[in-house]
C-alpha cells in the first residue's frame, strides 16, 4: 500500500493504512473454555503503519501536527504499528516508550511493530508493543540467469477473481463489510461511521457517507465508484484521503476514485 497522497504523511510520517486479521482464538478444557464465552473469534482492525526513521526527523512534528489537526476525527486514538523495517537503534524499550509518548501528544496510540530485527523485537515487546507481521511483501528479485542456463516457464496467471459480494440493504454505521478477493456491490446507502472494505473494486449506488477501502490487498488498480460522494474517507491500496482532503466540487456528485502515479484522483462519473 502506497503512502496517502495529498498530504504531508507522503512524504514524512504514515506508510499507509494496513488491515490485520486477528488469529482466531484456541480454547482448551478448564479454564479456556471457561473463558472461550468471553473471547472474539476474530475482527479485522484499521491500523495506520509509521516508519520509525521518520520520528527522528526534524520535520517529523510539525507535519504530524499539521495532518492531525487537518482531520482530528479521524485520527484521534488512532492505533499505530511502527514499522522497523530500515531503522537504526530501537534496540531498547525506553525507546518506543518515548516513541509512544511521541505519538500520543498527537492523539495516536502505538500498539506495536512490524519488520522487527531480533534485538527491537525484545525491546518492543518489554515496553509492552505487540508484534506484527509485514502487512504486505514485495517480490524478491531473481539473479539474472546465467549463460546456457535453462529459463523456468512463466509463473501460471492467477485465478480470476471470484463474483462480487453484493449487499442491497443499507450499511449501518459501526457495520463493516469486506469483499475477501473480490469487488463489492452495495445497491443502498453508507452511513456515516461504516466502513467498506474490498480487495477489489467498490461500488456504491446511493449516497457513501461512511469508509471505503478498495484494493485492500494491495490491488492498485482498483477503483471506488458512488453515486453520491459524502465519504469520510477513502482508500486504494493504503493511498487514502479524509472527508477534508476530497475535492469540495465534487462532494455529493457520483464520481470515481482511482489511484494515478500515487494520488487518489476523484472524477465525475
Amino acid at each position: 500500500m502506497a503512502p496517502p497522497s495529498g498530504s504531508p504523511w507522503k512524504a514524512v510520517a504514515v506508510e499507509a493504512i494496513w488491515r490485520y486479521p486477528v488469529p482466531g482464538l484456541a480454547c482448551f478444557s478448564g479454564a479456556g473454555v471457561r473463558m472461550a464465552d468471553n473471547l472474539v473469534q476474530g475482527a479485522l482492525f484499521t491500523v495506520m503503519v509509521v516508519r520509525a526513521g521518520m520520528l527522528r526527523d526534524p520535520a517529523f512534528t510539525h507535519e504530524l501536527a499539521t495532518q492531525v489537526e487537518r482531520s482530528p476525527r479521524f485520527f484521534q486514538h488512532a492505533p499505530v504499528v511502527l514499522d522497523l523495517k530500515g531503522a537504526d537503534g530501537f534496540a531498547a524499550p525506553e525507546e518506543f516508550i518515548e516513541a509512544g509518548e511521541l505519538l500520543r501528544a498527537h492523539t495516536l496510540a502505538l500498539i506495536g511493530v512490524q519488520n522487527a530485527e531480533p534485538a527491537q523485537l525484545g525491546a518492543a515487546a518489554a515496553a509492552g508493543l505487540a508484534s506484527f507481521a509485514p502487512s504486505a511483501t514485495q517480490p524478491a528479485r531473481r539473479a539474472a540467469p546465467r549463460a546456457g542456463a535453462a529459463v523456468a516457464p512463466a509463473a501460471p496467471a492467477p485465478p480470476p477473481r471470484a463474483a462480487a459480494r453484493l449487499i442491497t440493504t443499507p450499511v449501518r454505521s459501526g457495520t463493516q463489510i469486506y469483499a475477501r478477493g473480490t469487488d463489492l456491490v452495495v445497491t443502498a446507502s453508507v452511513s456515516p461511521g461504516a466502513e467498506l472494505v474490498a480487495d477489489g473494486n467498490i461500488h456504491v449506488y446511493g449516497p457513501l457517507r461512511g469508509r471505503a477501502l478498495a484494493g485492500a490487498s494491495g490491488d492498485t488498480e482498483a477503483r471506488i465508484f458512488c453515486s453520491r460522494l459524502e465519504a469520510e474517507l477513502v482508500s486504494i491500496a493504503g493511498t487514502y484521503l479524509v472527508s477534508d482532503q476530497l475535492p469540495p466540487e465534487q462532494r455529493g456528485l457520483a464520481v470515481q476514485i482511482a489511484l494515478v502515479d500515487d494520488r487518489l484522483t476523484v472524477t465525475r462519473n
